[in-house]
């Protein structure tokens, strides 16, 4: 009820009780209402009906109102008012072409085990976490667009030195270089049966979410290992192309730089047939001398290993002849440069079959700083 309405029912309240009391006023003098009385009666009930004449058009005012402001939401972009499982059934139905999904705006995504996803692609990309562990281990900048990105790399840190008083200070300077990062297009597509668009039970959006997040976890998994193997640094060949050895693992912990094993975010990145070989291990008095995780810092990690996490990853080449099987490194090293997700809907294409095909692109790339010192790698006889 608005205000208007308010002080025009309090009016005629008032004014109401004024005809009561000229009425009380002549009962109590055991007479009828005068002239003059009947004049003033005549004037404040005019005033009534004016009053409510008044509140009566505010309403109908307020009615129409709302049911304008009701037609104006039903025009709205759809994804202002409803979900993305609504924007992808408009998008079927040809109400909209296409949609962009970002995510919240900040300068990087820093993972989180205990990240709550808020919308869809905070949900997209927790999934592709799951799928591709580099998502979770390496630095990620979010961007708006597929713009060349140069992130600074510090390669040599100050040093202290003793100086006399008086005396000038030694000059130590950091210094930096920078990683070149080039996002390149990536796509994919979803296609999904028209009756189960038209099905509200379906849940359209976890469906959609399940395909995205697989096929872009697997993707960057795939981009990222390359740009790994591509720049670690030689570390420990396997005495054998078919087995690993804890003194192998120990020595390959060692062989980057020593301020490495300091960093927080450091550990051991394997592949599953590796990882399998490495839970065989056992020590001097047969325990396994790989530990289960009591802790979700470490995300995605499945145990520890010399007291370092260690991810299992599809992406890392299987436990054969000459591959790279195993990394030990400081995992923030990688640096990931990616943009939202922009989709757009194609029901042309897959007539014959009732489909609707959603049309996935995004852009991403990825570098390695300082990575020969940063990064070791395990390679199989």
């Amino acid at each position: 009820m608005s205000e208007f309405v308010k002080r025009q029912e309090e009016l005629r309240s008032n004014l109401t009780m004024q005809i009561r009391e000229v009425i009380d006023g002549a009962e109590s003098e055991g007479r009828g209402l005068d002239q003059a009385e009947l004049t003033k009666i005549d004037r404040i009930e005019a005033d009534i009906d004016s009053a409510s004449r008044s509140i009566e058009v505010a309403a109908k005012s307020e009615v129409r109102a709302a049911e304008v402001a009701e037609a104006s939401r039903s025009f709205a972009p759809v994804e202002e008012a409803r979900g993305a499982a609504d924007v992808f059934r408009s998008m079927a139905k040809g109400e909209i072409r296409g949609h962009d999904f970002t995510m919240e705006k900040r300068a990087t995504l820093v993972p989180s085990a205990n990240t709550v996803p808020v919308d869809f692609l905070d949900r997209v990309y927790a999934l592709a976490k799951l799928v591709g562990p580099y998502l979770e281990t390496s630095e990620v900048f979010q961007r708006d667009s597929g713009s060349d990105l140069r992130v600074p790399v510090m390669t040599a840190y100050s040093t202290a030195t003793e100086t006399a008083a008086g005396a000038a200070m030694d000059e130590s300077e950091n210094t930096y270089s920078s990683l070149l990062l080039q996002p390149a297009k990536q796509g994919f597509i979803v296609k999904l049966a028209n009756e189960l668009i038209q099905d509200q039970g379906f849940d359209i959006e976890s469906s959609i979410i399940e395909n995205a997040g697989v096929a872009i976890g697997t993707r960057v998994n795939t981009i990222v290992n390359a740009a790994v193997e591509a720049v670690a640094g030689a570390g420990v060949t396997a005495a054998s192309a078919t087995a690993i050895t804890a003194d192998e693992l120990i020595e390959l912990a060692f062989s980057p730089d020593g301020m490495v094993r300091l960093l927080p975010g450091t550990g051991f990145m394997v592949a599953p047939s590796t990882m399998a070989l490495i839970r065989k291990l056992k020590d001097t008095d047969g325990r396994y001398i790989l530990d289960p995780i009591v802790s979700s810092v470490n995300g995605n990690a499945s145990a520890t290993l010399l007291g370092f996490p260690v991810y299992e990853n599809p992406a890392v080449d299987a436990a054969t002849t000459g591959n790279q099987a195993a990394f030990f490194g400081h995992w923030p090293s990688v640096k990931i440069a990616t943009t939202g997700l922009a989709t757009s809907v194609s029901t042309d294409a897959y007539f014959a079959n009732d489909i609707t095909g959603y049309r996935f692109t995004y852009r991403i790339a990825a570098g390695v700083a300082n990575g020969s010192s940063h990064i070791s790698k395990l390679t199989m006889a």
